[in-house]
């Protein structure tokens, strides 16, 4: 029998954010995976998922390399890699619990092992997470949806090409990827007389995080976990 693939989501950073189902399947799978950007890096999901679950005596840890690029052959190539490498494990009984940030299906590395599913040879089973989403609109109190709001998820660079149609269409926006961004988001938001309901959120959830609205973020470092929440509209009272 073949074994499980699980795709685990170990939540935005904080250890006490991984959920006990989580843990659960840390604990007893027999393999654990996980994405790393660079052959020899280090993997913040693994990192994550040892101080939520610890180690476990037997189990093997399989480093796996994604790299951060939109080559598309740099990526096929090392889904292929990944997926051979978990099949073998699969192949031979044993669960594999692929660690991911935030949620699997939510802009995560495990997306390219759930599109070769069917080279896997086995079940999978979506173990979710926590995503930045929630802990971005946690560490700035930002409502991400009341009655009828409707929200937006994107990268802030699609947003930058779109953002009269969404301030139009969304209550909400959450602008992920943002970091390199924020002097062009400061821009438009201000021109679309949003500066003040913009809030730039780093690190959320971790030792590093900072909040800031967009207006005077020079205390939030620009890094790639870096996302921006707007609220297009003022809160009807009740």
């Amino acid at each position: 029998m073949t074994g499980i693939l699980y795709g685990v989501g170990v939540g935005p950073g904080a250890p006490d954010l991984v959920t006990v189902r989580a843990v659960a399947v840390l604990r007893r799978a027999p393999v654990i995976a996980a994405p790393r950007p660079a052959a020899g890096g280090t993997s913040l999901a693994l990192r994550i998922a040892r101080a939520a679950a610890g180690e476990v005596a037997g189990q093997e840890t399989l480093e796996l390399t994604f790299p951060m690029t939109r080559d598309p052959e740099a990526r096929r190539t090392a889904r292929a890699a990944a997926v051979e490498a978990i099949r073998s494990r699969l192949d031979d009984g044993k669960d594999v619990a692929f660690v991911t940030e935030g949620d699997p299906l939510v802009y995560s590395t495990f997306l390219d092992l759930l599109a070769s599913s069917a080279a896997v040879d086995g079940r999978v089973v979506v173990v979710p997470g926590v995503s930045s989403i929630t802990a971005v609109a946690a560490a700035a109190r930002v409502p991400l949806a009341d009655g009828d709001d409707a929200l937006a998820v994107l990268p802030a660079p699609r947003a930058l090409g779109d953002l009269p149609r969404l301030v139009a269409g969304f209550e909400t926006l959450v602008l992920l990827k943002a970091g390199r961004h924020l002097a062009a988001l400061r821009d438009a938001l201000a021109a679309a007389g949003l500066l003040e309901r913009a809030w730039v959120v780093a690190e959320a959830s971790r030792p590093g995080e900072r909040i800031a609205r967009l207006a005077d973020h020079v205390d939030v470092p620009p890094g790639y976990f870096t996302a921006v929440i707007v609220r297009t509209r003022a809160p009807e009272a009740r």
